[in-house]
């Protein structure tokens, strides 16, 4: 480490807290400031690729995140109606031995309870909580943070982790309205126990349809089946990820697919159906200041099509902690962040967006023919998955 910042950061999520426990192991005076009374994601499954879990492992979670996650054999593409397979990614072993790090389904509260284990165990009192930003100030010195309780924190640096509503991003760039993507994601999570015994094997399962799919993976070593699926409808106008739904609405969503599709929905608890709408922001041209950056869906917001979303705010916390050692100037180093950064998100968040389409077909034979020509195992393996923040190459530009 080149020099000792204090950081703050602005969210305790996945890329927050994985961001904490980095900069603290490099060395680093780190608070992390969340608004949430206490720390509890949205009971869900995330899905983890060697891209990220060469992090995880360099974090030192790696091993224990694992022993309670599921590390699935492979993804299907399946047609909606009859399970026709028409594609496949290798995972398991293939994975591994290809990108030398794991796949894995992680169940979403476990990862953030083991990120927030490790940050305490680092440092104590890193953690801050019932902390809701109001506005940040930003001189040469530093930046200070004020808090709507009235407190106030300075230091060095200030990462902006807090998610598609970021107050940070919203404060550089100013307000702008999230755009409804014309997609809404309806989330169960389906006890084992519910299902028959042989449902579903460890794989991960893309059920795709006219104008919507479903996906399907098991997560917390088994015992819940998670299940997303996302339907186009014109408009909508809840937002927030903890929204209920009527059951009804969402077996009427996904009449005609598969038994298999059925029996998971006939499973669900009929009072724990969520449903939100999928938004997206602009693109930004930057998301660094001198003092200031952004991480995760505060600066790329991406649909969760290619399951990269909490894959790239751990991607950026990596990069983040490179840039704080190998640069003294820190304008020089969240420049350097920036540029590392900001290509390779912005593929990822435009071929999400695409993937909406290719999900979406309306016969048969369309999927056949998409798949034909675009091999997601060969696609993926050749730039996505291949790729490693504790390695990839740094540049330092003056803005």
């Amino acid at each position: 480490m080149t020099t000792r910042r204090k950081i703050l950061i602005a969210g305790g999520g996945i890329g927050g807290m994985t961001a904490a426990g980095l900069l603290l192991q490099a060395g680093h005076d780190v608070e992390v400031f969340e608004q949430a009374p206490a720390l509890g994601e949205v009971g869900a499954g995330v899905q983890v690729s060697a891209n990220a879990t060469h992090v995880l492992r360099h974090l030192g979670v790696l091993d224990q995140l694992a022993a309670i996650s599921v590390r699935p054999l492979r993804t299907e593409f399946r047609l909606h109606d009859t399970a026709e397979v028409v594609s496949q990614i290798p995972l398991g072993d293939t994975h591994e031995d290809r990108f030398g790090a794991p796949y894995l389904h992680v169940y979403r509260p476990d990862m953030l309870r083991i990120l927030e284990d490790r940050v305490r165990q680092l440092s104590a009192s890193a953690v801050h909580l019932g902390k809701a930003l109001e506005r940040y100030e930003e001189d040469t010195q530093g930046v200070a943070l004020h808090f709507t309780d009235g407190t106030e924190a300075r230091g060095d640096v200030l990462i902006g982790a807090d998610g598609i509503k970021s107050v940070v991003r919203a404060q550089m760039h100013g307000k702008e309205p999230a755009n409804y993507t014309g997609n809404v994601a309806w989330r169960v999570m389906v006890p084992a126990e519910k299902l028959p015994s042989d449902f579903q094997p460890p794989i991960f399962v893309n059920w795709m349809g006219p104008d919507k799919h479903m996906v399907v993976y098991w997560v917390n070593g088994g015992r819940f089946l998670n299940f997303v699926g996302c339907v186009e409808k014109p408009e909508w106008t809840q937002e927030g990820w903890a929204i209920k739904a009527p059951w009804e609405d969402m077996k009427a969503d996904f009449v005609g697919f598969h038994p298999d599709v059925q029996t998971m929905i006939d499973a669900a608890d009929k009072d724990s159906c969520f449903c939100w709408a999928l938004n997206n922001r602009p693109r930004l041209n930057f998301w660094s200041t001198d003092r200031v950056t952004l991480l995760g869906d505060s600066a790329h917001p991406t649909l969760p099509y290619m399951a990269q979303g909490a894959v790239m705010a751990i991607e950026d916390a990596a990069v983040l902690m490179r840039v704080f050692d190998e640069f003294d100037d820190t304008a020089t180093a969240l420049k350097a962040y920036e540029q590392a950064r900001i290509d390779r998100t912005a593929r990822i968040v435009n071929e999400s967006s695409e993937h909406a389409r290719l999900f979406h077909f309306q016969t048969h034979e369309e999927f056949r023919e998409a798949f034909g020509r675009k091999d997601p195992s060969k696609d993926r393996g050749l730039w996505l998955y291949n790729y490693n923040p504790l390695s990839v190459s740094l540049t330092a530009q003056q803005s």
